[in-house]
């Protein structure tokens, strides 16, 4: 049974809360979680690097000079690579990174990297983000009240603008929705800080272990 500290929106101790260890999936899924950061990674990447081949570099395909007799090397045009000003040979050109993942490794890469910041303790819930008004230091007393040395995940179920305007200026925090975080948020923070029914959407989402009778369980 791994335990979760609570806390009141004030910042304050407010017990534990238990969640069951057959919920969490720590035997398998590391190379599941390896392609998919891998793969978010390279749906960031821009792929507009491009670079002008020979045939593209502006220059009129007149040689240099005659083929022989001048007692220089041979050259066919000005745009020839060799030649500084002259094309790329085999350079970058606009692509996509992309890579596909199938769904079923996707999923069991969310429950493995959320199963084991659970088993770490890297994961703190709040009842409640209760913000009268955006301040940024409102945020951060709360962050620190809760613990938080580092980087924060700040989660919370549904859309809070008090909330969101409050930790969009924090250099080591992000402040989402629980449908919007992904294997690469669950590992890039330190502490995950979600509201209770924050909390709830992100465990909705794990993948079900199987008993020995081949169902699926809780």
């Amino acid at each position: 049974m791994s335990t979760i500290k609570v806390f009141n929106p004030a910042g304050d101790a407010a017990g534990e809360m238990a969640f069951e260890d057959s919920r969490l999936v720590l035997d398998k899924g590391e190379q599941a979680v390896k392609d998919v950061v891998v793969a978010i990674q390279n749906g960031q990447r821009a792929g507009s690097a491009s670079t002008l081949t020979k045939g593209e570099v502006a220059g009129s395909n007149k040689k240099p000079w005659k083929q022989k007799g001048s007692g220089r090397a041979r050259v066919g045009l000005r745009q020839n690579p060799v030649w500084r000003g002259g094309g790329v040979a085999h350079g970058p050109k606009p692509r996509d990174y992309s890579v596909k993942v199938n769904r079923k490794v996707a999923q069991l890469a969310y429950t493995r990297a959320l199963s084991e910041r659970i088993a770490a303790g890297d994961v703190v819930v709040v009842e409640k983000f209760d913000f009268a008004e955006p301040k940024t230091k409102l945020m951060t007393a709360l962050l620190k009240k809760v613990g938080v040395a580092r980087s924060a995940l700040v989660v919370v179920d549904q859309h809070e603008e008090n909330v969101m305007l409050s930790g969009r200026n924090l250099p080591n925090a992000a402040v989402v929705r629980a449908a919007e975080v992904d294997v690469y948020g669950l590992l890039l923070f330190r502490t995950i800080v979600a509201s209770r029914a924050g909390f709830e959407a992100l465990t909705a989402r794990m993948k079900a272990r199987k008993t020995e009778t081949g169902e699926e369980g809780a």
